[in-house]
């Protein structure tokens, strides 16, 4: 597949209707060594999950039974805004420990909502569900192509502002962003997997030799909770991924924490995943080694405006 012209085509296509998310060159954190930072979290609905969702839809023709889409929040977020922007119905499935916060920002979207008991993999079945019930477009989270290049867009867009890094941390849930990083870069830069110790797919994966089932549990198992590894992530990983790591629930909060209060940025747990890595030295750079970390989600919980 044509991965750079796929997410050519999709930055060209959603132009305009995502947000170009700023970058900033940081110290602190702990860190001896300044770290590049992109803050996706200020995208539509407060995470990377727009770029797909406006993708998907602009890809094709929508149905007239709209859109259907299962989350474990943000991606619901995402495809509910973009659906609305566009003029199409949805009607987003999601797992009760989605959270209040971001249960209550689908809603206020004016989606169809409907909460199931259990994990994203429940959400994903009844979701199914409908789509065969009612000829609605699924808009999956994270293991399709238009998803996927629309992910892709954020490390394109990263380049053209300047990346100097040799390396990059991206935080991975069911693996759409880094399948996107890893799409658009072909092993030009390293690109490291972090996951939580509690939910983690892809590192399963890679020791397996193939996608398999994980536990799902911690603290940002509500965006990166999903519970294997997409096909489309494994393959690309399988070739071009430089390194897999995992980093513990407290030093997910460590960094959660650090960036409140050395940059101001409020981030929900599974956004501060990859600087824990750096943080927890997880991930050790090299002494010349120049490193990056994706920010990429923003739905804390509970609201911290209520």
């Amino acid at each position: 597949m044509d991965w750079n012209g796929e997410i050519e085509a999709a930055r060209a296509r959603i132009a305009g209707h995502v947000v170009k998310t700023p970058v900033l060159e940081a110290q602190g954190f702990g860190l001896d060594h300044p770290v590049e930072i992109k803050l996706e979290q200020v995208q539509h609905t407060g995470s990377f999950k727009a770029r797909g969702a406006f993708n998907t839809l602009l890809s094709g023709d929508v149905p007239e039974g709209g859109v259907v889409a299962a989350s474990g929040g943000n991606h619901g977020a995402a495809v509910a805004y973009a659906a609305r922007a566009l003029g199409h119905r949805a009607h987003i499935f999601v797992p009760e420990l989605a959270g209040p916060a971001k249960i209550a920002l689908i809603r206020s979207t004016g989606a169809e909502l409907t909460v199931v008991d259990g994990e994203y993999a429940n959400a994903l079945e009844m979701a199914r569900a409908h789509e065969a019930d009612t000829g609605a477009m699924q808009i999956h989270a994270y293991d399709a192509v238009p998803t996927v290049a629309g992910q892709g867009t954020c490390m394109a867009e990263w380049e053209e502002q300047g990346l100097k890094a040799e390396t990059v941390l991206i935080a991975v849930g069911g693996g759409g962003l880094i399948a996107g990083a890893l799409a658009w870069l072909q092993g030009v830069r390293k690109v490291v997997a972090v996951e939580p110790e509690t939910s983690c797919a892809l590192n399963a994966a890679l020791a397996a030799g193939n996608p398999v089932d994980v536990d799902v549990s911690g603290v940002a198992a509500n965006a990166l909770g999903a519970r294997r590894i997409g096909e489309i992530c494994y393959g690309l990983a399988a070739r071009h991924l430089a390194r897999s790591v995992t980093v513990s629930d407290d030093a997910i909060l460590a960094a959660r924490d650090a960036l409140w209060r050395e940059r101001r940025q409020l981030v929900e747990p599974a956004g501060a995943t990859a600087l824990a890595a750096l943080m927890s030295g997880a991930y050790q750079p090299e002494p010349e080694e120049r490193v990056a970390v994706l920010v990429c989600g923003a739905n804390v919980a509970p609201d911290p405006l209520g």
